[in-house]
């Protein structure tokens, strides 16, 4: 039997992954598999690059789109998928493969949730999580600055050229098709309490 599907969708430094946790958490651990579209990004010599010469991992043809639906479609057809596990300037000889098995709930989350048609289709509820810019930017800033040795000039630039304009092109056109629109800031709790409730409803 198909699992029922949650889709996590928004933009970079929204809280994607800390909601995924949580809600996986409240879920029951052992009734929920997690897909996430991050470990499906192409090799960085494959990637696009702007006008200054600079790669731009903010676009969708960043993702193998093509393995990504297909292990997505195998996962939901009951089969156990193995996937690279997805670090950041990661050498392709270290990174570590992790299997996915399919369970009764499955999390999927990802920048293009809805843009990809197949994923889309896919889903049985959505979530887009919102957050005010500014703490998408200073989250940004922390978590490149510390896992990625980013220069803080380096990450500006990023966030002005390549993420913004892809949250607008690519991201926040579905915000309105939603299932939940989950506010993560100082109404994080009482969306969480909704949500759940919602969950409820179908589960």
């Amino acid at each position: 039997m198909k699992p029922f599907v949650i889709g996590i969708f928004g933009g970079s430094g929204s809280g994607k992954t800390t909601l995924l946790k949580k809600l996986k958490r409240a879920l029951g651990e052992e009734r929920v598999s997690v897909f996430t579209m991050d470990n499906y990004y192409l090799p960085k010599e494959q990637q696009k690059k702007d006008k200054n010469n600079v790669t731009n991992f903010d676009l969708p043809t960043a993702l193998d789109k093509k393995l990504l639906e297909q292990d997505l479609l195998s996962l939901l057809s009951g089969n156990e998928i193995e996937v690279k596990e997805y670090f950041f300037n990661a050498p392709v000889n270290e990174t570590k493969k992790v299997l996915i098995q399919p369970k009764e709930i499955l999390i999927v989350e990802g920048l293009f949730l809805y843009y990809f048609e197949a994923v889309k289709r896919q889903l049985d509820f959505s979530i887009f999580v919102e957050v005010n810019v500014k703490h998408q930017l200073s989250r940004r800033i922390e978590r490149d600055q510390k896992t990625r040795g980013y220069a803080k000039k380096d990450i500006t630039y990023q966030w002005y050229e390549h993420v913004i304009p892809c949250f607008e092109k690519y991201i926040l056109p579905f915000k309105a098709q939603a299932d939940f629109i989950y506010q993560n800031d100082t109404r994080a709790k009482e969306d969480f309490a909704r949500l759940k409730t919602r969950l409820r409803m179908f589960l």
